[in-house]
């Protein structure tokens, strides 16, 4: 079929990672197996900070957001590749591709800013802590949460209403498992000046801004640690933030690989298994990292019949 305008276009094609057949029962097997993991150990986390109330404080209450939110990040594109391996099939609808990429965009924004507000909270935690119980009221970390989703609302729908006003070509074939906004916008027939810059302008603003507030916190963080004069209070005021800078750190620096290997010539295929580190990996590792070494999660989660048990399993193997 040969390419040209259509503005009426039904489908798009997911290219995955291989089209070798022998290939595609190990990538189905690997992707449920870490969507289970990420979708049931999130759930923990949520089922911990709610059961129990002594982890009902501001830290808790994003974290189990941030959970909430990896939940739904993660099962924007993995079933939707699940299911085209099972049915061999790389068919997307025109409409399926604009929701999946919609959600995406939401679910990334909400992560970013959700990782910003923690690093805030941290921040009063340890620089102010006398007032921290003063400054951090439990209406204003719903408002901050509010506002993130408000935030990654409007961005979202800005993106999808960009793509909608593209036209493409017939036969429109996606380098990736899941619709992303760079990779679409690169395969518009029609003029994509506009939709790149809105897509580099919200970049930096809401990839930019919330990093530096990430930064600036952490500054006065560590002034205030290195201020401390016991060791072991420096100890236990870096403990409190160790798991969510870790995640900041693993969060920021596989999105920035995806972006400089999306950048280097023939680099699909390379962009497409660098974006399973931030869309995949990251929200699996996530409540291994919050939970491995909390003695408060580790306390709510062996409240749970059976925990204990698979907790002794897991150390013993």
């Amino acid at each position: 079929m040969e390419p040209g305008n259509d503005t009426g276009i039904s489908e798009f094609l997911l290219l995955g990672f291989s089209e070798e057949p022998e290939l595609q029962p190990l990538l189905f097997g690997l992707f449920l197996s870490m969507h289970l993991i990420t979708v049931f150990g999130n759930l923990l986390i949520i089922l911990a900070v709610s059961s129990d109330s002594h982890l009902h404080t501001p830290m808790y209450f994003f974290l189990a957001n941030l959970s909430l939110v990896d939940i739904c990040f993660i099962s924007t594109t993995v079933p939707k590749m699940l299911w085209n391996i099972q049915v061999q099939s790389k068919v997307i609808t025109y409409s399926g591709c604009i929701t999946q990429m919609y959600f995406f965009i939401l679910f990334t924004g909400l992560d970013v800013l959700l990782l910003t507000v923690m690093a805030y909270d941290r921040f009063v935690a340890i620089c102010h802590p006398l007032h921290y119980t003063v400054i951090m009221k439990p209406w204003l970390c719903g408002l901050l949460v509010l506002m993130s989703w408000i935030i990654s609302i409007l961005h979202s729908l800005l993106e999808s209403l960009m793509v909608l006003q593209l036209s493409f070509c017939r036969k429109v074939e996606i380098p990736h498992f899941f619709c992303e906004l760079s990779q679409m916008i690169q395969l518009a027939c029609s003029d994509t000046f506009l939709s790149n810059m809105v897509m580099y302008f919200s970049a930096m603003l809401l990839g930019g801004a919330p990093l530096a507030g990430v930064f600036f916190s952490y500054s006065k963080i560590v002034s205030s640690i290195l201020g401390i004069s016991s060791a072991q209070g420096k100890y236990k005021a870096f403990s409190t933030c160790a798991s969510h800078l870790s995640v900041v750190s693993l969060f920021s620096c596989t999105s920035l690989g995806v972006y400089l290997s999306s950048a280097a010539p023939q680099s699909s295929h390379a962009s497409a298994v660098a974006s399973v580190m931030y869309t995949v990996i990251t929200p699996m590792l996530n409540p291994f990292i919050y939970s491995l070494r909390n003695k408060d999660i580790n306390r709510a989660l062996l409240r749970f019949p059976g925990m204990a048990a698979l907790k002794g399993s897991i150390v013993l193997g």
